[in-house]
């Protein structure tokens, strides 16, 4: 019965490549983080694999492990030598791995993929087209702004042993919880009236840490007090929002 190898095009870009990774290099660095004892692992050419194919079409934990099932080029880039039927492994298989390589290792894979690319990946200028790559970033609304300055107050506090009088914390929550609803006709007067005290809790916070810090910490503070002022005091219809 044919294998794996010899029933695919040997022209396809995804077999060549399994074929140029030194993929004993990467077993012999990696099978260090591995025991004799316990549970038996999987092999490492499968879950470095599976990184490297999840960074290559951009596909998540649990949609690369689906997929790798349904593509015979996938598998043998892998190292399977038969088709498989069921899933190589648990998507939480991938986390657990990359925090047993650690930074060190990741930063070894990328090594890898820069040797395969060899004079290209020496390049001075590198043009990215992210328009419709997924960015980490969240709307700035007021409500978030407030509370990110209350949470920056209390570690200010914290980090020059400030004692506040009121920490506000069981305050915060409600009125966090309050804004999932400010879209809900019913209860947005509640949404506008926690986020009223959002800003006002904000307020007493930035005044407190004003009269207890040390004259040295406050005026190192000033400019990020001032920007909170600012903050707070903005209304929806104003230009030039932070």
């Amino acid at each position: 019965m044919p294998t794996l190898a010899e029933q695919l095009d040997p022209r396809q870009p995804l077999k060549q490549l399994a074929e140029a990774i030194p993929w004993l290099e990467l077993e012999s660095a990696f099978g260090k983080f591995y025991s004799q004892e316990g549970r038996p692992a999987k092999p490492v050419r499968l879950m470095v694999g599976l990184l490297l194919l999840k960074q290559m079409f951009n596909q998540g934990d649990e949609t690369v492990v689906a997929a790798w099932v349904q593509n015979p080029y996938w598998q043998y880039f892998c190292g399977m030598s038969e088709f498989q039927w069921q899933v190589p492994c648990d998507p939480s298989d991938l986390v657990y791995f990359r925090q047993r390589i650690g930074e060190a290792g990741v930063r070894r894979l990328l090594k890898v993929s820069a040797q395969l690319h060899g004079d290209k990946a020496q390049e001075k200028e590198v043009v990215v087209d992210t328009t419709v790559q997924e960015k980490n970033i969240t709307y700035p609304t007021d409500s978030k702004l407030a509370h990110r300055i209350i949470g920056r107050c209390w570690k200010l506090a914290d980090r020059h042993g400030v004692k506040l009088r009121r920490r506000y914390r069981k305050a915060v929550r409600h009125c966090v919880r309050a804004q999932r609803w400010r879209k809900d006709p019913r209860k947005r007067k509640l949404a506008h009236r926690a986020l009223r005290q959002l800003k006002v809790i904000a307020g007493r916070l930035m005044r407190e840490l004003e009269r207890k810090l040390p004259a040295a910490v406050r005026q190192e503070q000033q400019p990020n007090f001032a920007l909170y002022g600012r903050v707070l005091r903005q209304q929806p219809a104003d230009r030039d929002k932070i």
